[in-house]
């Protein structure tokens, strides 16, 4: 049975193709245009439409035998105006205009939501590639201090209730202080902002202190967006000089896990899997 992955930005979509596709089921993905710019998409049957073509995404899904779909990746709040439309996207257009006012968690679901009123199944990336998401635990050989714990439990009571406003997945908390909550920049842009603080406030490359905890939004659906974690976090959390990385048990994901756990250890950072 055919999976049908329509495509954001971001290596989640790769990852999730990739991961599906060893696992052993066919994926076609719907790349959405102005999102996807990588090469992976190659390697997949693909069709590239516009987020505003609905009634073409529906079809071009049917087409190819998808009964399951899958929605991951990071898409921008298109411009309305200029957004390449089709009848069913003509039809819709005030219901996603009312959507994206809510919040990008809101247009996804709305997104979601067509394929589901034409009889596709809706599913999230832990069921369709379960090995992505984070176990409890470490993940590589360095291990939290009791200090680091005491900054994670205080960083996730900041993203579940920051989460609750539709604000971000993340945080960076530092012997008890927060130094920064995700928004609408993103983690990696989040983490640049760590070094232009005053030492005091944070870790040094000779002495790494304070956490990055992700976690997903109380007000989020796992079918349309989870955390994520990659290489390139784990680089950016060792910029920002912190100790190490903690994610949501169940409801995170972690991409090409052996890269990750090899770079945190060469680094010397911990990616712990945690309990709510």
């Amino acid at each position: 049975m055919t999976l049908g992955l329509i495509a954001g930005g971001g290596d989640l979509p790769r990852a999730v193709a990739q991961a599906v596709r060893v696992a052993g089921r066919d994926v076609f993905v719907v790349a959405l245009v102005g999102s996807v710019t990588d090469d992976w998409i190659n390697a997949f049957p693909h069709e590239f439409l516009s987020p505003g073509e609905p009634g073409r995404i529906i079809k071009a899904l049917k087409a190819h035998g998808v009964i399951q779909v899958l929605m991951c990746g990071r898409v921008d709040r298109p411009k309305f105006s200029e957004m390449k439309l089709d009848a069913k996207g003509m039809l819709l257009l005030p219901r996603a205009i009312a959507a994206a006012k809510k919040g990008d968690d809101a247009l996804l679901r709305f997104i979601v939501g067509i394929c589901e009123d034409e009889g596709l199944a809706a599913i999230s990336v832990a069921e369709a590639a379960p090995e992505l998401v984070c176990g409890e635990g470490l993940l590589g050989k360095v291990a939290p201090g009791e200090d680091h714990r005491a900054d994670i439990a205080a960083a996730l009571r900041i993203v579940h209730a920051l989460g609750a406003l539709d604000v971000g997945q993340g945080a960076v908390v530092c012997d008890g202080l927060a130094l920064a909550v995700e928004a609408a920049e993103g983690t990696d842009a989040m983490l640049g902002r760590i070094p232009a603080l005053r030492e005091s406030l944070r870790g040094t490359a000779d002495k790494p202190r304070g956490v990055l905890v992700k976690a997903l939004k109380p007000t989020q659906d796992s079918k349309t967006d989870m955390p994520v974690v990659g290489v390139q976090t784990v680089r950016n959390a060792h910029a920002a000089f912190l100790a190490g990385i903690a994610l949501e048990a169940g409801s995170s994901l972690i991409l090409d896990r052996q890269q990750v756990a090899a770079e945190a250890d060469r680094l010397g950072l911990f990616v712990l899997g945690v309990n709510p």
